[in-house]
């Protein structure tokens, strides 16, 4: 019990840590942001969607002097004139990703696209998310990660929506290192769908798993909601009356294992949600009929406005690297 509490108290300390790591960051941001703005690149053509980007990509020389650049929607290959795509849809033979089909449930799927395997796709997925990601880093060395790519499907083909990218062997249990949904499908429940299914890999690992920090501004409000939403989740049907976290029955372990969310994502919620109370030296979340009610109709609300961008667990078709049943 006493182990369960100090674990609690490191978590809590490293939270506030984070907190003041991500204040000193707040001028770097702001930096890049403006150094950002003076890339020619204004726009990109990809699919039937014109998007303004957000930052500059290492785009080959060839590109750095454009205004719009033109991206094949499937193989994700820059040009730098609409001719040149159209010529190049003409013959270009991809309708899909690269890689596994591994999920399909009504008309999205999810590819998973090994980085050493498909390398010139993984290159090309993460310059353009580089438009409109200030962290993103990885352009080149793409071979160590494996790559989670959402499509919508239609007649025509499988058309990107958005990826997460993930280490093959994370040291620290990192669920995603990079996450991004394209700007014309934002706001839409997809991102969340992205969120959902990097966790549903990661318990069908048996691991608990946490998003590779810093995330974006989008990406931290992304995460919040989508946290928030499984917790309200967890103690809607929870059937005591107050969750003590050093209890060895009903810790922060339990919930972990239950959610797939690591203990520090999980307080770092709770205190936002006003639910983590400290009372005579345990760490608590006092549950109430009011309290769980509330919940039940907030998580019934969100699942039918979501309706059809739920992750079902039963159409993944995927084994972890080195399960051999």
């Amino acid at each position: 019990m006493i182990h369960d509490n100090l674990a609690l108290e490191s978590k809590i300390e490293e939270l506030d840590a984070t907190k003041q790591s991500n204040t000193d960051d707040a001028d770097q941001r702001d930096s890049r942001k403006n150094n950002c703005r003076e890339n020619k690149i204004h726009s990109i053509i990809i699919g039937k969607s014109e998007i303004t980007v957000w930052y500059r990509s290492p785009y080959s020389e060839e590109f750095q002097n454009c205004i719009r650049v033109y991206i094949c929607e499937f193989c994700l290959k820059c040009m730098n004139a609409s001719i040149i795509l159209q010529r190049h849809m003409f013959k270009c033979s991809s309708k899909h990703p690269p890689g596994n089909e591994i999920y399909r449930k009504g008309n999205v799927s999810f590819f998973e696209v090994d980085g050493n395997q498909h390398k010139e796709y993984c290159q090309n997925l993460c310059l353009l998310a580089k438009l409109f990601l200030d962290y993103k880093t990885l352009f080149f060395d793409v071979e160590p990660f494996l790559f989670y790519v959402m499509t919508e499907n239609d007649s025509y083909g499988m058309h990107i929506i958005g990826y997460f990218s993930k280490e093959k062997f994370s040291p620290n249990n990192y669920n995603v290192s990079c996450i991004l949904t394209l700007p014309q499908y934002q706001r839409t429940g997809y991102g969340r769908m992205l969120i959902e299914f990097s966790y549903l890999l990661s318990k069908t690992e048996n691991k608990i798993g946490s998003p590779e920090k810093p995330l974006s501004d989008l990406g931290i409000i992304s995460y919040r909601s989508y946290w928030k939403y499984i917790i309200m989740e967890y103690i809607s049907t929870f059937t005591g009356k107050e969750i003590l976290l050093k209890d060895k029955n009903t810790c922060f372990l339990d919930i972990s294992q239950h959610t797939g969310v690591n203990a520090t994502d999980l307080v770092s919620t709770l205190q936002l949600m006003g639910l983590l109370k400290y009372w005579k030296g345990i760490h608590l979340i006092l549950v109430n009929e009011e309290m769980k009610n509330k919940f039940a109709a907030e998580i019934k609300r969100k699942r039918k406005l979501l309706e059809d961008k739920i992750i079902d667990p039963k159409y993944l078709k995927w084994k972890p690297v080195g399960h051999t049943a």
